[in-house]
């Protein structure tokens, strides 16, 4: 996990809201202001934290290379959400929020040769682990 989070470089966030009150809010916050890139998914925004929002991983452009699909959404809801990660060769990991598990989706992730984290905030485990802030152009360990 900490090898994740010192290499990742951009997050793309499942479930985004605009709302400062909403724990992803402010977990996108935290880690923009730990110096990762976040890339919005939610099809109800335009932009989310001064990033363009799209509808789906698979609507991220492709030459926005993202390491980590951080999902906050529904557990029922995670399945499709694993496939559109495993579609993009380049996402390294599969992290399920707090409250977040779907047992038949983190195998199938892992299946597909993805790191799966279920069930932890991506926040307080880089608080706990301690994880260096990203710095400005590092492209990280691959």
């Amino acid at each position: 996990m900490r090898r994740l989070l010192e290499e990742a470089r951009t997050i793309a966030v499942v479930g985004l809201s605009d709302k400062p009150e909403r724990d992803s809010n402010e977990v996108a916050r935290y880690l923009q202001g730990v110096g990762y890139r976040i890339v919005p998914v939610n099809p109800l925004l335009r932009e989310v934290l001064g990033e363009r929002s799209y509808p789906s991983v698979t609507a991220i452009p492709a030459d926005v290379r993202i390491d980590i699909v951080d999902i906050f959404r529904r557990s029922d809801q995670v399945p499709p959400i694993v496939e559109e990660a495993i579609a993009r060769p380049e996402v390294r990991a599969v992290w399920m929020q707090l409250g977040v598990a779907h047992p038949e989706a983190a195998e199938r992730a892992r299946a597909a040769g993805r790191l799966v984290v279920e069930n932890l905030c991506i926040m307080q485990q880089h608080r706990r682990l301690r994880v260096a802030p990203v710095r400005p152009g590092a492209t990280g360990g691959r």
